[in-house]
């Protein structure tokens, strides 16, 4: 037992991968993510909070595209922040080929909400043709009724 037992953190072993410049899982340090609330497609309050979040010691932002307008002012974005830039996507997969394609650094998905194999297939081509990771975000509300009765909440299973 250590001096300082709250320090002590088992963490899962897990492997590194880039998000950007930033290493994460394996044995990188712990990083600080946020996420911003403004309207992406309003390039200039985005900018302005990722500078306040950089300011404040994020290592990685995380912005919503949840339309063609949000993406569509992501290049500008990434360009002006100094951090690696996750793109939240939600429904439609044209966004996240047009994220993937305006520099995210990382798309972060659920599978469930993108569509057929075939879209998720070239989500993964357009990610890796960006040089860009992938993060796979489930929650409560996209998991299938059957899923949730047989675990009965949300579970890595």
């Amino acid at each position: 037992m250590s001096l300082r037992p709250w320090r002590d953190i088992a963490r899962r072993q897990s492997r590194q991968i880039m998000v950007g410049n930033v290493a994460v899982g394996g044995d990188a340090p712990v990083t600080v993510q946020t996420m911003t609330n403004t309207p992406t497609s309003d390039v200039r309050a985005t900018v302005d909070q990722i500078r306040r979040c950089e300011e404040a010691g994020a290592d990685i932002i995380r912005v919503s595209c949840p339309d063609k307008e949000s993406t569509a002012g992501l290049r500008q974005i990434v360009r002006a922040a100094r951090v690696p830039i996750v793109a939240d996507i939600h429904f439609h997969y044209a966004r996240a080929l047009e994220a993937a394609d305006a520099g995210a650094a990382c798309l972060r998905i659920n599978p469930g909400n993108i569509g057929s194999s075939e879209r998720v297939a070239e989500v993964v081509r357009a990610a890796k043709a960006n040089g860009c990771a992938i993060r796979i975000g489930v929650n409560a509300g996209s998991l299938e009724r059957d899923l949730l009765e047989k675990y009965g909440e949300p579970c890595p299973e």
